[in-house]
């Protein structure tokens, strides 16, 4: 009798039913269907990037175009593109391209050259210190750097620009995000390159308006000596889930660039459920 019990206990604790219990942490998370980490987000527009580490096998593309006016420098107009790509171990590889359409007169080694063209290309990482991809605080490390030697004659730099970031997002209710970024960046890898260096802080509200419209709004700072401020707001649109369109316009406050205005579009791919 009691031979026949401890099998009959043994069958049930190996049957599918039991086995289906022993769910991951992913699947014990409450907020994995909350519509803040379900709808797409994107590290543009604005100076603040998100937390959000892309899951492997995800694909995220992210391009826009930015025109830049007032204040004392020339106005420009800029195109850039992100390729996002989830990997494993937590981790999400990132290339970036951008394009400048006009720019100011250079003195170079071959001559005096107009600054326009591809800019640097720049690779980086991110890598999620959360717990897991859904948690309410997101936190992460963004580390990349511009390549040697890419970009467009007048624009490209014979050395490494390495940056670092700490993203931190909190979600607030089932919607909204507060974001912040800390981060330093420098042109160069030696000791004088590193004084100077410059620092960045960021901090962004976003939220839905309809089910399918929001808005983002940010301050920041960036600089060493002498900080430059400003702030960014946009509206985004997300016709289908995987699929977002954003406009924005921003304001430097102090610094070097106070009163330079910014307007721009942007548009957000995402590949993979």
């Amino acid at each position: 009798m009691r031979k026949t019990t401890l099998l009959a206990a043994a069958a049930l604790l190996g049957s599918p039913g039991l086995t289906l219990a022993q769910n991951t942490a992913e699947e014990n998370n409450p907020n994995v269907d909350a519509p803040f980490v379900r709808n797409i987000r994107a590290d543009r527009p604005g100076q603040t990037i998100t937390a959000q580490v892309l899951q492997p096998g995800r694909v995220q593309l992210e391009t826009g175009f930015q025109r830049q006016f007032g204040g004392t420098g020339l106005a420009q107009s800029l195109s850039a593109g992100t390729l996002r790509i989830g990997f494993f171990n937590s981790m999400e590889l990132r290339v970036t391209q951008g394009y400048l359409h006009n720019g100011p007169t250079v003195l170079t080694e071959a001559g005096a050259l107009q600054a326009r063209g591809a800019a640097p290309l720049v690779v980086g990482t991110k890598l999620m210190l959360s717990p897991n991809y859904d948690t309410r605080t997101q936190v992460a490390i963004l580390v990349e750097t511009a390549v040697p030697n890419t970009g467009s004659a007048g624009l490209r730099s014979s050395t490494w620009a390495p940056a670092g970031r700490l993203l931190v997002t909190e979600q607030l209710g089932e919607r909204f995000g507060l974001e912040a970024n800390f981060g330093f960046s420098q042109r160069g890898i030696t000791t004088k390159d590193i004084s100077n260096g410059q620092f960045l802080g960021t901090l962004a509200l976003n939220g839905p308006l309809t089910a399918k419209t929001g808005f983002f709004v940010e301050a920041y700072g960036a600089g060493r000596a002498n900080l430059s401020t400003g702030t960014t707001t946009g509206l985004y649109w997300r016709p289908i889930p995987q699929m977002r369109v954003d406009v924005t316009a921003g304001q430097a406050i102090s610094g070097l660039a106070a009163g330079t205005s910014v307007v721009g579009a942007g548009l957000t791919f995402k590949l993979g459920q």
